[in-house]
């Protein structure tokens, strides 16, 4: 299931929902939505904008944090992490 960054979380599909967002927000992070450094929206507002649970936001985000997509500061929020790392 190819993702791109204007889509939709299709609840019916065979992937999951936390999967489906990471391919998203990864899509729009190579389109230049979100620079290095700079964060991506909140949790509540993924929450609001992909009509998905807090729980799978979190595990979408938790995913692309071990690929090395995001980094997390705590009080502050999730960032792009840079290419070169």
């Amino acid at each position: 299931m190819d993702l791109g960054p204007d889509d939709e979380i299709d609840h019916g599909a065979p992937l999951a929902p936390y999967k489906q967002l990471a391919a998203i927000l990864t899509a729009r992070i190579k389109r230049g939505d979100w620079q290095p450094d700079r964060a991506i929206p909140s949790e509540q507002q993924l929450v609001q904008q992909y009509g998905i649970a807090r729980a799978t936001v979190r595990r979408a985000i938790a995913l692309l944090v071990e690929q090395g997509v995001l980094y997390v500061v705590p009080q502050r929020g999730t960032y792009v992490r840079r290419a070169d790392g």
